[in-house]
């Protein structure tokens, strides 16, 4: 499923979710968005860390990492698992890209379904 998710992911993210997208960089600036969506899904907590470029969102499910957005970065992520929630990661993003994102997630997976 995580693999699935995140290939859906990749095709769900534009410019629409975050306004720092970009061809060669894709997963910039999504973490926010991605993690409020992925716990839609899949449950499990927000945590964050605090690097350079500020606090970065990702998920626990079941006691596991899963930081969908990782790619982002060229450096390895010293994750500290800060408690997060909904309202911290969604100050990361707005209604707008959170609905975009949603729905697009949301109908890739529906097709990968068929």
């Amino acid at each position: 499923m995580e693999d699935n998710l995140l290939n859906v992911l990749r095709q769900s993210w534009s410019i629409q979710s975050s306004s720092k997208w970009s061809d060669g960089n894709p997963a910039k600036g999504q973490c926010g968005v991605t993690s409020l969506v992925v716990q839609d899904i899949l449950g499990g907590d927000i945590k964050k860390v605090f690097l350079e470029e500020g606090w970065h969102f990702y998920n626990v499910i079941n006691g596991e990492r899963m930081d969908f957005t990782e790619e982002q970065f060229s450096s390895k992520i010293n994750y500290q698992d800060i408690d997060s929630n909904r309202a911290e990661a969604y100050q990361d993003t707005d209604n707008a890209q959170y609905s975009y994102l949603k729905s697009q997630v949301d109908r890739h997976l529906r097709k990968a379904e068929r």
